[in-house]
């Protein structure tokens, strides 16, 4: 059954944060609403770590200061995203209950002292958290500050992955339901191999530590199992809240560069409204498109609807090896690039900087500095930002160009045992999305088999693991007159971890129009020189075009004569094939070229250090929005007309956007014809 998506109104581009006041006295807390209303706060998340202060002992429930902070909310016209509180258990039941702690891979517990300290296949711990839930719900289902549900937190961030007896035997009720007979799941996984056949469900276990590597089919399904039985709790929380309140409900994902712990694409139907926790990842080569990818995923998990943009930090985390602070102007910058691909709503952990717990060298809108600090000015410039762009709420970013991502290819191509260690699933997406975006392209990030009609061109990056039905869906458009480019390890294996055999691409082969043979990876610091004098790195494979053109072939290396680049015709439109990975410049080319082809052109034209400015449109009923965030050191001119809403300037047929700067121009109808 289709259920019915209830509506969050952000009422304008909402600006907001995680507000903790139970780290605070009730003294600071009018200072706090004081602060915000200065900033242009209107949306705060609170008691998202509440359990232990809400239910102190066992069924003992203390709402008097939460009370308290709703009302002063509600008064000064704040609205109010509320946690249900269970994200971290309290110590009373991990007490009474120490065997719904978490079990790591190697078979050791892990304790409290952290947060998400419990199994999520316990059913003690989903007693007790909707038990609270529905007390929350109850309570406060119909308060005025009330806008938003946030169920738990990060939902699977530090337990996705639990290995205990509990967890076991959920796994085989799920494997059960899944494959209905043992036989089946032995095809399945292959145990055939390695003496490893099952003949009754109870000889089946997590994959925990073993002393080789360990079955990849077992390992995929382990991960499909986990990220759906934290869904399952997300579902049964959301159901009490939804008994008990009209207000709409969601939980904040964690699209980011490091984190694979859910399926995002089975979770996205559950959620109101989308929403994402977003930080810097330093360990990055380029952090900015790392940025720009992860926005354009969380619009394609909204299906192209605005979302909300739940945390992110206005200067350096504390969980990185080394936390980098924000340069000056890079909080803006970050911030209006989310809101730039879709998002209405964009808020920060945290709204005062703690003084004590392991956060508390995270930066805050607040910071330990207090009122007279850089830090606070920027927000407070960025909440006068924020609140002109509100006619912006509702509309949605054009693109002409799709990137296909794959949580379940990223769990399969990441195995234990594969022909590079140095080449992961991400590296081949953000190589790919690195390239698109230097090349001011905008781009829809959208599941295996997601209707493509809208698209000119399609860009498949190491889909390693393909259902043969989904991969008719490319390869039918393609026929249809699109342009594809697929990239090696895409097509290897299907829903089991099967490997297609009869040359690798698999499905892709036919349209692709080359025979893959051998793989033939190189060490990192190889370099492969291709026929047309380019570079490329890490991958070489020993192949024959059957059909396709050549485009560029391997000069050196392990594969030197085979096909490095091809071009096939296929029904209407082309198949592009890509063996390599191309150093940046020469990938960029290439997707100029195929650009070209298909008739995409970026947003607008740029004159200046292009690669470094972000141009996206956002367009409404009424107008059409350009957004310039230009992350360069010098000025760059954009080809717009019309108001700019952050500064009020005009623009007939060029801007300049100083160095650093970011502007969004409402544009006259004649401005807004670009890709």
């Amino acid at each position: 059954m289709t259920r019915t998506r209830r509506t969050f109104d952000t009422r304008g581009i909402a600006f907001g944060c995680d507000y903790n006041p139970e780290q605070w006295g009730p003294e600071v807390w009018d200072e706090d609403i004081a602060l915000m209303i200065e900033a242009g706060v209107d949306l705060v998340a609170i008691n998202i770590f509440g359990w232990s202060h809400l239910e102190p002992h066992r069924g003992e429930y203390r709402f008097d200061r939460l009370d308290d902070i709703m009302d002063r909310l509600a008064a000064d016209g704040i609205g109010v995203n509320l946690g249900t509180g269970t994200a971290s258990t309290p110590a009373w039941l991990t007490r009474e209950h120490p065997d719904l702690l978490p079990m790591a891979v190697d078979g050791t517990r892990r304790y409290p002292g952290g947060r998400q300290a419990f199994c999520p296949s316990s059913p003690v711990y989903r007693e007790h958290a909707l038990r609270l839930t529905a007390a929350v719900a109850e309570r406060y289902g119909a308060h005025p500050a009330l806008r938003l549900w946030h169920v738990s937190n990060e939902i699977g961030c530090h337990n996705a992955l639990c290995y205990c007896d509990v967890s076991a035997d959920a796994f085989r009720r799920w494997l059960a339901d899944r494959y209905v007979d043992v036989d089946t799941l032995n095809a399945a996984w292959g145990t055939a191999f390695w003496s490893q056949s099952y003949g009754e469900w109870e000889e089946i276990l997590p994959p925990r530590a073993t002393l080789s590597s360990r079955n990849p089919a077992q390992l995929l399904d382990f991960h499909r199992f986990s990220s759906d039985e934290l869904l399952g709790h997300y579902r049964a929380e959301a159901d009490v809240i939804r008994s008990r309140s009209e207000a709409p409900i969601t939980t904040n994902f964690m699209v980011t560069a490091h984190i694979d712990n859910l399926d995002y694409w089975s979770w996205a139907a559950d959620m109101d409204v989308v929403a994402n926790d977003h930080y810097l990842d330093h360990r990055l080569g380029d952090p900015t498109t790392e940025l720009a990818f992860a926005a354009d995923l969380s619009r394609g998990l909204a299906g192209g609807d605005p979302w909300l943009l739940m945390e992110h930090s206005t200067g350096a985390v504390n969980w990185q090896p080394l936390n980098l602070a924000k340069q000056p102007g890079q909080m803006m910058r970050n911030t209006l690039t989310h809101v730039a691909r879709g998002a209405d709503g964009a808020c920060f952990f945290q709204w005062r900087a703690s003084v004590q717990g392991s956060e508390k060298f995270h930066s805050a809108m607040l910071p330990h500095a207090g009122t007279d600090s850089a830090m606070w000015r920027d927000v407070v410039e960025l909440g006068g930002a924020i609140e002109r762009l509100a006619e912006v709420a509702g509309s949605r970013v054009d693109a002409a160009v799709a990137l296909v991502f794959s949580w379940e290819s990223w769990w399969a191509a990441d195995g234990e045992s594969r022909p590079s260690q140095a080449l992961g699933y991400l590296d081949l997406v953000h190589a790919a999305y690195g390239a698109l975006h230097a090349e001011g392209l905008t781009v829809d990030v959208v599941a295996p088999g997601a209707d493509l009609s809208r698209y000119s061109l399609v860009v498949v990056p190491g889909l390693h693991l393909v259902r043969e039905q989904d991969a008719v869906v490319l390869t039918d458009w393609i026929a249809a007159g699109g342009t594809a480019l697929v990239t090696f390890s895409s097509g290897i294996v299907d829903e089991d971890d099967r490997v297609y055999v009869g040359g690798y691409g698999g499905p892709f082969r036919d349209a692709l129009g080359v025979r893959v043979e051998e793989f033939a990876p190189v060490a990192r610091e190889t370099t492969l020189t291709l026929s047309d004098g380019s570079t490329a790195t890490l991958w070489s494979e020993r192949s024959r075009a059957t059909t396709a053109e050549v485009v560029a072939s391997f000069a050196d290396g392990p594969s030197t004569g085979a096909p490095a680049i091809t071009r096939n015709r296929w029904g209407l439109g082309e198949a592009w094939y890509l063996a390599t990975l191309p150093e940046p410049a020469a990938y960029r080319s290439l997707v100029a070229r195929l650009a070209a082809d298909a008739g995409v052109r970026p947003a607008a034209e740029v004159d200046g250090d292009a690669a470094s400015v972000d141009v996206v449109r956002r367009r409404g009923a009424a107008a059409s929005y350009l957004f310039v965030v230009n992350h360069a050191l010098v000025d760059a001119t954009v080809a717009t007309s019309g108001t700019d809403l952050v500064t009020g300037a005009t623009a007939d047929g060029s801007l300049v956007v100083p160095a650093g700067a970011v502007r969004v121009v409402r544009e006259t109808p004649a401005a807004s014809t670009g890709s």
